[in-house]
């Protein structure tokens, strides 16, 4: 088709585990699991529970929004994707290196919900506030 990744996508959020991973294996029926990624929305807080049935599927790409910022057009209530703060931190838990530095990130997602004046999504930037870190 000429496109170099087909994300998959669960843009409100209302995506389960199990859901993900028929979806992903009916799509690498077709798609090469390489040219996979997945995109997914936290309504339910089921997006970090997502992204490891999609690992363990086989995908290694996936979109996420400093601070969890955003929403979807289609679905009143529905949150932003994912937060990379707790992305970066389950990766890094799981021993898969991003190269992203946390707490610098963690700086951005504050300066930017701060100047919308909005408290960050993201649990693990949230947690390292809360500590000090």
């Amino acid at each position: 088709m000429g496109c170099y990744e087909i994300s998959l996508g669960d843009t409100i959020g209302v995506g389960t585990p199990g859901k993900i991973r028929r979806m992903i294996e009916v799509v690498a029926r077709r798609v090469p699991i390489g040219k996979l990624a997945g995109h997914y929305h936290d309504t339910y807080g089921q997006a970090l529970a997502n992204i490891y049935a999609s690992l363990e599927a086989g995908v290694r790409t996936f979109d996420s929004s400093v601070s969890g910022l955003g929403g979807c057009p289609y679905a009143k209530g529905a949150t932003g994707n994912v937060a990379t703060e707790d992305v970066v931190y389950m990766m890094e838990g799981l021993g898969i290196h991003t190269g992203v530095d946390l707490g610098k990130l963690r700086q951005a997602g504050e300066f930017i919900c701060a100047q919308l004046g909005r408290e960050p999504a993201s649990k693990v930037a949230r947690a390292l506030a809360a500590k000090g870190a």
